[in-house]
């Protein structure tokens, strides 16, 4: 694990966007598509703000969540919805986005779906909570025994009883697989918790199933 610490949050949105760029960059030099999966919620948006603008031959560029809430796109707890507006616009419009809900089947028939067509990601913006949390991947909830397993699918649902409704999230083997890997964090609670992930099995602090060379991008 690596990890950066920047002044502000403003900086660390620049940062964060530059050293994506020149993964992609690297990516499509070496193979004809490339699949990224990226958080959902507030922290991203403004680095996607600025990935959108990057000029990046974004039509072999694969996009998807690395966790949805099992809603429809236009509900406002849906991460399709924010990712659609903040990073598949500008230049990077061209890029295929993978949605993950379908109204007529239930998450474990969309997990099944999806993990026989996506079977690894290149590379992962991921977030986590001050539970240590990342993806979908909550302590303490039901699936998560699937989610960090060594074979797991591609996907695995995730209910979560604090939540509303089912999620769907990459699995901790197929982000730890990505061969490029960030995490933003923000504020000194999540550093803490990383600190002390870091001393903590996945099945306590699931962020730790997937710090393997992660790069950790964090600002007060």
């Amino acid at each position: 694990m690596k990890k950066t610490d920047y002044a502000n949050r403003e900086d660390a949105a620049q940062s964060i966007a530059d050293a994506i760029i020149s993964d992609l960059i690297t990516l499509l030099t070496a193979q004809d598509t490339v699949t990224v999966a990226v958080a959902g919620g507030t922290t991203p948006a403004p680095i996607f703000d600025i990935l959108a603008q990057a000029e990046l031959d974004w039509s072999r560029v694969e996009v998807m969540a690395s966790d949805e809430r099992w809603v429809p796109e236009t509900h406002e707890r849906s991460n399709a919805q924010m990712i659609r507006a903040r990073l598949i616009t500008g230049t990077a419009a061209a890029a295929k986005f993978v949605p993950f809900f379908a109204e007529d089947l239930t998450p474990e028939e969309g997990a099944e779906a999806l993990s026989e067509t996506i079977k690894s990601v290149d590379l992962i913006l991921l977030g986590m909570g001050e539970d240590m949390h990342t993806a979908s991947l909550f302590p303490g909830t039901e699936g998560l025994d699937a989610g960090l397993a060594p074979d797991a699918p591609a996907f695995v649902v995730m209910r979560p009883a604090s939540q509303p409704e089912a999620r769907i999230s990459l699995s901790a083997r197929v982000l730890n697989a990505a061969k490029h890997k960030h995490l933003a964090i923000y504020g000194n609670g999540k550093a803490d918790a990383l600190a002390k992930a870091q001393e903590l099995p996945p099945k306590d602090a699931p962020i730790a199933a997937v710090l393997s060379e992660m790069h950790v991008h964090w600002a007060p």
